[in-house]
């Protein structure tokens, strides 16, 4: 097999914290390697310097054997290296045919733009990927799913030897996974690598080569998929036996805490009904652009129903907004957590505590820090989530962390019904 990336000895400190020490990988041609690990395990950290947006502290970069320097995003684009971000990184504003080509523009004479080529090319990218939109359409206007597929194609369209994706199927449905791994099988036989990440394991089985193991920021192990089970990656990425992935937990659903008649918002759906009951879980299905998360979101008070009834605790509500709901007990973790559910240029702590400032608030509204610093440090610990103190920005967290933020978040409000939106999203 010819190696197409070598990746040597690569270490980075963020502060005086070594997020990567002494960290190898291989990637060779036309395969496709799974890059695993826990949460804040380092591997997003290790991509973005491969990437150019991180420099390394030590370590270097080969491409076919020769020695590079990747300074930036350009220069990584310059040597064929792309990547398909966990976070999203489309303009709202601008249309999808303007985010696939946004720097990458086509130009006739005296350079004037060719938009004719560009939505040619938009619509023939997003068809191979089973996609039917209105290229014209602003991205604000996608669901997040359709946004995820969006930064695919413009990935895509660079025509790069090496592609990193990084959680690529967390907001797709089953069917949108299934035409990406056609795409990635059709990009192996063109003999271009990718690099895989992911922490749904039969995706990794299904379609990767190769694998590399990171924990705690270091290289626990690397080799060929076809030589290991399941179970020996997971105890490689944490360290120890799991028995039970997902050990069932038995409950008896008590009375109904939620009830919802004919809910209708108009434009978005129509006559929805179920129930809820204490201590049960409902699963809410259906493809994207079906009306799930409008439904959640008006249960929530983000929409105004156009009719229907909602009932908690057996009696009728008028959920106004979010506000409304939070104080009714509903709290609801959105599936787009950079935008609608966290602050990320502010702090783990200041975003755990935002929705429950009464909380640790006396009567006046004055914050008790005490009490702010002992929940926040209680939650850091019930969820695992790997920081280097209270006080970092969530920006600096890596997704899956970022995430378990936006659900202690909602659990610190201590709801009566809590409405989760894709929330394993980016956790291992």
């Amino acid at each position: 097999m010819e190696s197409i990336l070598q990746m040597k000895g690569i270490t980075k400190k963020f502060g005086n914290v070594k997020v990567l020490d002494n960290v190898d990988l291989t990637l060779y041609r036309g395969r496709v390697l799974a890059l695993l690990g826990e949460n804040g395990a380092g591997k997003s950290t290790l991509m973005k310097i491969l990437c150019g947006i991180y420099e390394k502290d030590e370590g270097n970069i080969y491409l076919k054997g020769e020695k590079v320097n990747i300074r930036n995003v350009r220069d990584a684009e310059k040597y064929g290296i792309t990547m398909i971000h966990q976070e999203l990184n489309l303009v709202p504003s601008l249309s999808i045919a303007e985010n696939i080509f946004l720097g990458r523009e086509y130009v006739k004479t005296f350079n004037s733009i060719d938009w004719k080529k560009i939505k040619q090319e938009s619509v023939k990218i997003l068809h191979e990927l089973g996609m039917d939109l209105n290229v014209d359409m602003l991205v604000k206007h996608l669901s997040v799913g359709e946004q995820q597929m969006v930064e695919i194609a413009r990935s895509l369209l660079m025509n790069a030897e090496i592609l990193v994706m990084d959680e690529p199927t967390a907001a797709l449905t089953e069917g949108e996974t299934r035409r990406l791994f056609e795409v990635i099988k059709r990009l192996r036989k063109e003999g271009r690598s990718i690099i895989y990440i992911s922490h749904r394991m039969n995706e990794i089985f299904e379609i990767c080569d190769d694998y590399i193991v990171l924990r705690d920021g270091r290289l626990i192990s690397q080799g060929k998929i076809s030589e290991v089970t399941r179970d020996d990656l997971v105890k490689m990425m944490v360290g120890r036996e799991l028995k039970e992935h997902f050990p069932y937990e038995y409950s008896s659903p008590g009375e109904e805490i939620l009830r919802v008649e004919n809910l209708s918002v108009k434009g978005m759906f129509e006559k929805v009904s179920f129930v809820v009951r204490r201590g049960e879980v409902v699963g809410l299905a259906g493809l994207i652009g079906a009306g799930r998360t409008e439904v959640s979101k008006t249960i929530f008070g983000f929409y105004r129903k156009t009719s229907g009834k909602i009932y908690l605790e057996g009696k009728e509500v008028e959920i106004k907004s979010p506000r409304d709901a939070i104080e009714k007990g509903i709290m609801y973790l959105s599936e787009d957590r950079r935008n609608e559910g966290l602050i990320v240029k502010h702090t783990l702590k200041e975003n755990m505590t935002l929705s429950a400032l009464k909380k640790i608030s006396d009567y006046i509204g004055t914050i008790s820090f005490s009490k702010e610093r002992s929940i926040v440090n209680e939650m850091i610990q019930k969820l695992n989530i790997k920081s280097f103190s209270p006080n970092q920005k969530v920006f600096r967290l890596s997704g899956g962390n970022q995430q378990k933020v936006a659900i202690a978040k909602c659990l610190l409000t201590n709801p009566k019904l809590i409405i989760l939106d894709e929330p394993t999203r980016g956790i291992d």
